[in-house]
């Protein structure tokens, strides 16, 4: 049996390595299965040989994943965490009550129909807004 006064700060160290190492495992697992699934760029034949892969052959499976499809995986999360960026802003901005940008076209018509601004201004006005 093992006690405390046989338990060295480097056992100390190795086993917190390992759990670490452990845990970075767990994460790179499902990072990859995560991504398998949401890749819109492969078929459900891909999807079923990557998986496949990676259950029969866990470690080797998620290293060639990453060498292979590493560079897809970091565009599907940038792709990702830019389409939640832009659904934010959109619930921001309604919430907050700004004008849609058919609010302002519609508002844009109005003045040009009043003559406060006249054809050229309004459509610079209005390529701005839908830029």
């Amino acid at each position: 049996m093992v006690t405390v006064w046989e338990y060295s700060p480097g056992d100390v160290f190795l086993s917190m390595l390992w759990f670490f190492l452990f845990f970075i495992w767990i994460w790179l697992l499902i990072s990859v299965f995560a991504d398998i699934f949401r890749s819109d760029d492969m078929g459900g034949w891909g999807k079923a040989g990557w998986t496949i892969l990676v259950i029969v052959l866990p470690y080797l499976g998620v290293f060639v994943y990453l060498i292979a499809r590493g560079k897809k995986m970091g565009e599907h999360a940038a792709r990702d965490a830019r389409r939640q960026d832009e659904q934010m802003r959109a619930y921001v901005q309604g919430v907050a009550g700004a004008p849609s940008a058919a609010a302002e076209i519609e508002r844009l018509s109005a003045l040009r129909t009043s003559g406060a601004i006249s054809d050229e201004e309004f459509q610079q006005a209005k390529a701005k807004l839908l830029a």
